[in-house]
């Protein structure tokens, strides 16, 4: 299926440039990898590359900073192993895990180390995307 028949529901409240991303890498691993599992893994990697999951979205990195935004994401698409940030950029600086725990209102950030502000982002990214999923 296209990619862009197939755009999961964080992209679709995401920034046109996010879903063309998105939509680009996942038609072109179609072609090389087939349709299913690994073209949504590839398409997910590229999207890090220049966005990071907010709360039920993504956003564009903090000042248009590239780059792979875990060490999985550094891997590349075709690894299986390790565990993803789930486009919480792991690779950005304390001060912007914060601010984007701020954003989402997480309780207790301050006295957060950057993995526990990472942890929490992420959490709190899961939260707002079942949320969103199913209507509340």
């Amino acid at each position: 299926m296209p990619g862009r028949e197939s755009l999961p529901s964080t992209l679709l409240r995401s920034p046109k440039e996010a879903q063309e991303t998105w939509v680009k890498a996942h038609d072109s691993a179609i072609e090389t990898y087939g349709e299913g599992e690994r073209a949504h893994r590839t398409a997910f990697s590229a999207l890090k590359h220049s966005f990071e999951k907010v709360g039920d979205h993504w956003e564009r990195k903090e000042g248009g900073k590239r780059g792979p935004s875990d060490k999985q994401a550094a891997r590349g698409a075709g690894s299986r192993r390790g565990e993803t940030a789930g486009g919480v950029d792991t690779n950005a600086s304390k001060k912007h895990l914060y601010d984007v725990a701020k954003k989402l209102d997480i309780p207790g950030r301050s006295g957060m180390s950057k993995q526990e502000l990472a942890d929490a982002v992420q959490k709190a990214n899961d939260r707002a995307t079942a949320s969103a999923r199913s209507g509340r």
